[in-house]
C-alpha cells in the first residue's frame, strides 16, 4: 500500500472515529433532555394537585427514573430489541439482558436514550392517580410496565423484528408503522395504561360522590395548589420534547439526518404553539357561550400545548410545518373532547394525563397516516409510504390504526388483569381516613410544606419584648 493509500485510509478511519462520537454525543446531549422531562413531570404533577400530597407525588416521579433504569437494564431494552434481525418477525427480544453483550458506545447510549423514553411512559401514569394510589402498586405496575408491556410495544413498532415495523424487510401492508418518536409507543402506552388504572382505582374522594356514596350533581374539582409549579413543568416539558422528538433521529454525522432533526425542531414547536392557543381559545369561546362571561384558563393553554406535542411526536419527522400547524389545532380540540368525556365517564385524572397523552398520542397516529408528505417519508424513512392526503390511499392510515388497535389491546390484556389482581388483594388504594389526611402524612411522615408559623407563646415574647425596646421621647421635647 502507498502512503497516499494509507493516509487516506487513516483519515477515513478518522472521520469515522470522529463522526460516531459526535453521534454518540448528540443522543448524550438529547437522552439527558429527555431525561430531564421527569423533572418537568414533577413540577406539572406536584402542582396540579393539592399540597397535602406533593410530597408521594414528588417521590413517585423519582422512582420513575429508579424503576425504570433497572427494570429496562435487567429485561426491559433485550424485550425490546434484543436479537433484532430484520428478515424475520418476532414478538419479543430475547438476548442482551442486563447488557451482557453490549460494550461498544454506540450501543450502550442507545440503551441510555431508550431508557429515558421508557421511563417517561411510566411516569404518565403516577399523575392521573394522584392522591389516592398505594405507593406499593406504584412501584409494582411501574416495573412491569417499563420491563414489560412497554418493551413489547417497542419491538413491535420500533425494533427491526417487530410486526409493525417500518424497518422489517417484509412490511405490514406493504407498509410500516411511521410512529417516529413515540406519539403511539410512548403516549399511547403511558396513557391507556393509567385509564385502565383510574378506572379500576375509582375516583378520589368528593370528586363525583358524596361520603355516602350519593352521586353529587356537579363534579367537584380540586384546584391546583401551585400554578407556578404547573408552568414550570409544562415549559420544562416543552423544552424537553427538543430532545424526544429530534433525538429519535438517533444520530446526527449520516448525510440528511441533520435536516430531519432541523424539520422537528419546527414542527414541534408550531403543533405546541398551535394546540396551546386552540384549547385555550376554544373553551373561553365555550365558557362564554355557556356563562355569558369571557375568560381564559391557563391550565387549557399548558394542556393544549402538551397536547400539540404529543399529536406531533409521530409525524414529526415527515408533515410540513404548515400540517403541524393543523395537527396541534386539532389537538387542542382532542384535549377539550376527551377531558370532557372523562368527566361523563366519572373517570377522575388528577392531571387531565389521559387526554394529553392517550386522546393525542391516537391523533398523532392518525394524523401521521392522513399527512404524511412523499418527500418527506423518503427523506426520514427510505421508502414511498405516505399519508392518504397526498393520494396513496389508506394504506399507512390503515397500518397506523392497527398500531393503536394493538397498543390499546395488548396493554388491556395485560394491565387490566394486574390492576384488578392488586386491587382485589388490597394493595391498589390507600384507605378513606389516609386519603382525607393526605398521603404526605399518612404516609411520608409529615407535610411537605411546613405551614406552622411560630407558636403563640414566641409571638407573645417577641411583642413584649419589642414594646420594652420602644424609645419614649420626654414631654418637653415634644413641646419643643
Amino acid at each position: 500500500m502507498s502512503t497516499v493509500e494509507e493516509s487516506v485510509a487513516a483519515l477515513e478511519e478518522s472521520l469515522a472515529a470522529t463522526a460516531g462520537g459526535l453521534d454518540v454525543f448528540y443522543l448524550l446531549f438529547a437522552g439527558a433532555m429527555v431525561f430531564f422531562m421527569q423533572a418537568g413531570f414533577a413540577m406539572l404533577c406536584a402542582g396540579s394537585i393539592r399540597a397535602k400530597n406533593v410530597k408521594n407525588i414528588m417521590l413517585k416521579n423519582i422512582l420513575d427514573a429508579c424503576g425504570g433504569a433497572v427494570g429496562f437494564w435487567t429485561i426491559g431494552y433485550a424485550f425490546a430489541y434484543g436479537g433484532a434481525d430484520s428478515s424475520t418477525i418476532s414478538f419479543i427480544g430475547n438476548s442482551d439482558f442486563v447488557l451482557a453483550n453490549i460494550h461498544d458506545g454506540g450501543s450502550l447510549i442507545g440503551w441510555f436514550f431508550q431508557f429515558a423514553f421508557a421511563a417517561t411512559a411510566a411516569t404518565i401514569v403516577a399523575g392521573t392517580v394522584a392522591e389516592r394510589c398505594k405507593f406499593e402498586a406504584y412501584i409494582a405496575y411501574s416495573l412491569m410496565l417499563t420491563g414489560f408491556v412497554y418493551p413489547v410495544v417497542v419491538h413491535a413498532i420500533w425494533s427491526s423484528s417487530g410486526f409493525l415495523s417500518a424497518f422489517t424487510d417484509d412490511k405490514f401492508l406493504g407498509s410500516g408503522m411511521i410512529d417516529f418518536a413515540g406519539s403511539g409507543v410512548v403516549h399511547m402506552t403511558g396513557g391507556i395504561t393509567a385509564l385502565y388504572a383510574a378506572k379500576i382505582l375509582g375516583p378520589r374522594i368528593g370528586r363525583f360522590y358524596d361520603a355516602d356514596g350519593n352521586e353529587l350533581p356537579e363534579p367537584v374539582s380540586f384546584p391546583p395548589h401551585s400554578v407556578a409549579l404547573q408552568v414550570l413543568g409544562t415549559f420544562i416539558l416543552w423544552v424537553g420534547w427538543y430532545g424526544f422528538n429530534p433525538g429519535s433521529t438517533l444520530g446526527i454525522s449520516p448525510a440528511g439526518y441533520a435536516d430531519v432533526a432541523a424539520l422537528c425542531a419546527v414542527t414541534t414547536t408550531l403543533a405546541a404553539a398551535a394546540g396551546s392557543v386552540s384549547a385555550m381559545f376554544t373553551d373561553m369561546i365555550m365558557t362564554r357561550m355557556k356563562t355569558g362571561e369571557t375568560m381564559y384558563d391557563i391550565t387549557m393553554c399548558m394542556n393544549g400545548a402538551l397536547s400539540g406535542l404529543v399529536g406531533i411526536t409521530a409525524g414529526c419527522s415527515v408533515c410540513e410545518p404548515w400540517a403541524a400547524f393543523v395537527i396541534g389545532i386539532i389537538a387542542g380540540w382532542v384535549y377539550i373532547g376527551f377531558s370532557n368525556l372523562l368527566v361523563k365517564m366519572k373517570i377522575d385524572d388528577a392531571v387531565d394525563a389521559i387526554p394529553v397523552h392517550f386522546g393525542n398520542g391516537m391523533w398523532g397516529c392518525i394524523a401521521t397516516g392522513l399527512f404524511a408528505s412523499p418527500g418527506l417519508v423518503a427523506n426520514a424513512y427510505g421508502t414511498e409510504n405516505y399519508g392518504a392526503f397526498y393520494g396513496q390511499g389508506g394504506a399507512l392510515l390503515g397500518v397506523e390504526i392497527c398500531g393503536i388497535l394493538f397498543i390499546i389491546g395488548w396493554v388491556g390484556v395485560i394491565m387490566i388483569p394486574y390492576f384488578m389482581v392488586l386491587n382485589a388483594m388490597g394493595l391498589f388504594r390507600v384507605d378513606a381516613l389516609e386519603e382525607e389526611v393526605g398521603l404526605d402524612i399518612s404516609h411520608h411522615k409529615g407535610a411537605a410544606y411546613d405551614m406552622s408559623g411560630p407558636s403563640e407563646d414566641a409571638k407573645e415574647k417577641y411583642e413584649i419584648s419589642h414594646s420594652q425596646r420602644k424609645v419614649v421621647v420626654p414631654a418637653d421635647e415634644e413641646e419643643a
